[in-house]
């Protein structure tokens, strides 16, 4: 709490004109008066590219106290959970965690787990980065796509994905009706818009992408490109993951001619499949193949994820089990991982459900 006491120290000081700008301190209290307002109170209020009073001044107004009281002023505001050394304490990007996470809760996907990081690492330590990071992944339901995305907002975000700086768009459940594109053009732009410019780094979730209009991807088409801004903002710091089952069936076959050829599928490279993802993209129906996200080349990785196979819906059961605070034997899991059907039929190798329904199958498994 900020004490009485100190109170008589700054009027005290006030008395020597020369210690301070006037202006800066007024701007400096308007500004974390509309912080609070903003953030605390959460106040009715729009955040403005060009009003002084949402931009905190370059110019030092304290420079004339004493260090011992600006130090002291610092703690106390620090006390009120608003101080971090990212600037923003919704943004946590923590890389180590999510390096973590990618490794010991994501299984068989060697790739994106590789690629993901890097991606993501590269963008957050470079804050001067030319343009917005775009990912597209790609493969069967099941596969982690969702996960993964969950992954990057609960390492990037102190909320996950309940942060106000994450937005998930659900293809077919926000934008159903063709007839009023229009519509979801405008709102989808006003959407986007406003959270860049209420969080400094953003993160957006499409998820079903293939599923959306070619003309809705068209109206977001700029905030992706290598623009300084647009009408005023910049989106150089927004990250933009595109969820979708195109590519699978692709994945699946080179997936399969690795095993039946003897190779390990962790041999499996990049270089095997993103072109074809790309091309395939480029071919399918739907949104993305007619929008000028794929034509401009405004994706900066295609992310294939893999076919599970048996062994990883072992693991993902041993997961869903310790989630709720069960430690079963190996015996039990391998029940589970029996219990889902196998493709193809002859080679009964890859999970047709990935790991998507384990969380509800193994509730038949207790005891």
């Amino acid at each position: 709490m900020f004490t009485w006491w100190f109170l008589p120290v700054l009027w005290g000081l006030s008395a020597e004109a020369d210690f301070f700008h006037f202006n800066s301190i007024s701007n400096v209290s308007t500004y974390y008066f509309n912080y609070i307002y903003c953030n605390i109170w959460e106040g009715d209020c729009q955040p403005h590219q060009d009003d002084a009073t949402q931009q905190v001044p370059t110019r030092d107004p304290w420079a004339g106290f004493p260090q011992d009281y600006v130090s002291l002023l610092h703690q106390w505001y620090c006390s009120l959970g608003q101080c971090c050394e990212s600037g923003d304490c919704r943004i946590t990007n923590n890389i180590t965690g999510l390096e973590r996470d990618l490794q010991t809760k994501l299984h068989g996907q060697h790739l994106a787990q590789s690629v993901v990081l890097k991606a993501i690492q590269g963008f957050v330590n470079n804050p001067e980065s030319n343009k917005p990071l775009t990912l597209s992944f790609h493969g069967w339901s099941g596969t982690g796509k969702n996960f993964v995305a969950r992954i990057i907002a609960d390492n990037l975000y102190r909320d996950g994905v309940k942060s106000e700086c994450v937005r998930l768009f659900i293809a077919p459940f926000h934008f159903p009706h063709g007839r009023l594109v229009d519509t979801y053009k405008g709102q989808l732009r006003e959407a986007i818009r406003d959270m860049v410019l209420r969080c400094s780094q953003t993160l957006f979730i499409f998820d079903e992408a293939e599923k959306l209009h070619p003309g809705l991807i068209d109206a977001i088409k700029p905030y992706m490109d290598h623009y300084d801004n647009v009408d005023g903002v910049s989106y150089r710091r927004a990250i933009f993951l595109f969820l979708s089952n195109i590519g699978g069936a692709t994945i699946n076959d080179v997936a399969l001619d690795f095993w039946h050829s003897g190779q390990n599928r962790e041999d499996i490279g990049m270089e095997d499949l993103e072109h074809r993802l790309r091309a395939e993209t480029m071919e399918s129906q739907g949104g993305f193949a007619q929008s000028e996200l794929m034509s401009g080349h405004l994706i900066d990785f295609f992310v294939p994820f893999l076919p599970l196979e048996y062994r990883h819906v072992k693991l993902c059961a041993r997961d869903a089990y310790a989630a709720r605070g069960l430690e079963m034997d190996d015996t039990t899991l391998d029940e589970v991982a029996k219990a889902m059907l196998y493709v193809p039929k002859e080679e009964r190798l890859f999970s047709a459900q990935g790991c998507k329904s384990i969380p509800q199958r193994i509730n038949f498994f207790l005891p």
